[in-house]
């Protein structure tokens, strides 16, 4: 596991107390093993493999890869990591001081840790007396020896040893001479990374500055006191998180923990992502890993830990989201359409996103040229003004072609002149009933015209939507064989305005695929049933039309007659 050149989490190679020489500010990754502590965060040993592979080939210097010492995963983690070849990243394992009871060389979290055979182990300790005395049971003279046992042992093994000092912000406005007791009990056995946490992620941003400031000169004022590097772990309870990280970093922390997507207990930790890009495109510090990394790849790394962990990505996620640069006022989307910084502070494309310009009511004609250019949609004999006009009628109507784009596009070649459908929908029946307490049972009839012709078809489902659906592909199967890749993966319902209770007007959202592409189609009615049914012959010809499928005449189907039923 090779070493990043800054030489470690300290200052760079051959800089000196004296020198003019910036230290860089080193990223430090715990998504491994904090952000598997948030809910529904769930990473299997394959999932922790891929994500610290990913996070290497990024070029983050350190991964956090977990605590070996409280579970059989993390214990096979490190031991295949032993046998990967690591590009950029030093591997870290993380663990707590002894046992109160424990001598250091008996204690099996530390055995654990030194048998993960890392470059650097993390040990956090207790720097709050509450934590001290009524959860471990301990006395203040005792834990301090079990934070100076447990780092000198790690030491003697060769490891490079970061100390968390857990609680400290707390423990300091609670104590502040025993919380600096506990960093000189590390940083005096050997410890030469100390790290202040917020653990409860409550401290404010202005006290967390001054907190720093007083840290730092209270023990660089030691006499003979060793150099050490101050480092920063936030969680994101008073959602501060980012901001007192950076705030920490301008006050002189050169060692930055987060977790990508800022995933972690509780409301989560600091954001890598947001920390990463701010560090990088907003400061001129030097930066490990250099420039902020593959920063053109950053949205894909968040997108893709997302994926790895079952997680839908934050589409507001400031920098990678979905959103982050989405506009979809009509004054921003004028402007942007003139000049794109206007309503942008970087551009999308130096973290690997896009600009978007969002087509809804509160877009003008601007927003939909633009947006209909973006999906490739030719607006040729189309008055953008008419369109947009017709959109935000649409729109109060219960459609949003936000989420909806797919619909969009269908609305806007059904404005065309040489437009002509490729199934129309003439009516349908959709039944559900339960009869002497037996499963429910769904059956939809569907009157389908295609090329001249009317077919009437029926099918059964396991509810209505499901019928539907049946039966609308039953009828145009034999025209346009190609809706047999189609599959709808997703289905959502909006009620639009509650307070009409079950009268309420609702809009369906329906994901579909085919293997080649995804989609999404959306319809709005007072009837579920009816939102429903224009979704669904959204999506279909909506496939039909991408697929560039050509109408199956008779004479290629084999086909006579359409009896209705089953």
């Amino acid at each position: 596991m090779r070493e990043p050149s800054t030489g470690g989490t300290g200052a760079p190679e051959g800089a000196s107390q004296g020198a003019t020489t910036v230290a860089p500010v080193v990223l430090y990754d715990t998504t491994l093993r904090d952000g598997t502590q948030g809910e529904n965060v769930t990473l299997s040993l394959a999932d922790k493999l891929r994500v610290a592979r990913m996070l290497d080939e990024y070029g983050m210097p350190f991964i956090e890869g977990g605590w070996p010492g409280s579970n059989p995963k993390d214990i096979e983690f490190f031991r295949a990591a032993r046998s990967m070849t690591w590009r950029t990243a030093r591997l870290a394992a993380f663990g707590s001081t002894r046992h109160r009871s424990n001598a250091a060389a008996q204690d099996p979290n530390l055995q654990e840790l030194v048998r993960a055979e890392t470059p650097v182990v993390t040990i956090f300790g207790k720097s709050w007396l509450l934590h001290v005395t009524e959860v471990l049971g301990a006395t203040p003279a005792e834990n301090l020896d079990m934070v100076a046992d447990s780092c000198r042992f790690i030491v003697d093994h060769g490891r490079e040893l970061v100390y968390d000092a857990e609680h400290f912000f707390d423990g300091y406005a609670s104590d502040a001479a025993y919380a600096l007791a506990t960093l000189r009990a590390a940083r005096d056995a050997g410890a030469r990374t100390l790290v202040l946490c917020d653990t409860n992620g409550g401290t404010l941003t202005a006290r967390l500055v001054e907190v720093v400031g007083e840290v730092r000169a209270a023990l660089e004022g030691d006499s003979d006191a060793p150099t050490v590097t101050w480092g920063i772990h936030t969680h994101n309870d008073a959602e501060l998180a980012v901001a007192n990280s950076i705030a920490a970093v301008q006050a002189g922390v050169r060692h930055v923990q987060a977790t990508i997507n800022g995933y972690g207990e509780r409301c989560g930790n600091a954001n890598m992502v947001s920390i990463l890009a701010n560090l990088a495109l907003k400061t001129d510090l030097p930066l490990v890993p250099p420039g902020g990394g593959e920063l053109a790849h950053l949205t894909d790394l968040s997108r893709s830990v997302a994926e790895i962990a079952n997680l839908a990505p934050n589409d507001w996620q400031p920098y990678v989201g979905r959103s982050a640069f989405a506009h979809k006022g009509g004054v921003h989307g004028a402007a942007v359409a003139k000049v794109e910084r206007s309503y942008q502070h970087i551009d999308p494309g130096s973290v690997g996103n896009e600009g978007r310009l969002v087509v809804s009511e509160l877009g003008g004609k601007a927003n939909t040229a633009i947006r209909a250019g973006q999906l490739g949609a030719s607006l040729e004999g189309i008055d953008p003004k008419q369109l947009s006009a017709l959109i935000k009628r649409l729109e109060h109507e219960g459609l949003s072609f936000e989420g909806a784009e797919a619909s969009f596009e269908l609305l806007i070649r059904r404005q065309g002149a040489d437009y002509v459908a490729p199934f129309k929908v003439l009516d349908y029946t959709c039944l559900v009933e339960q009869r002497d307490a037996r499963d429910l049972r769904a059956e939809a009839t569907v009157k389908v015209e295609v090329d001249g012709e009317t077919l009437h078809t029926a099918a059964d489902g396991n509810g209505p939507v499901n019928a539907l659906d049946a039966a609308l592909r039953k009828a145009l199967r034999a025209f346009y064989p190609v809706l047999d890749a189609v599959h709808l993966y997703d289905y959502k319902v909006r009620i639009l305005d509650s307070d009409a209770a079950t009268g309420a007007r609702t809009r369906v959202t329906i994901e579909s695929a085919d293997g080649a592409r995804e989609w999404s189609t959306m319809g709005s009615d007072t009837n579920i049933i009816a939102a429903s049914a224009i979704a669904l012959a959204d999506s279909l010809e909506y496939a039909i039309w991408k697929s560039g499928a050509e109408l199956r005449r008779r004479d290629e189907r084999h086909f006579t007659t359409v009896i209705p039923g089953r």
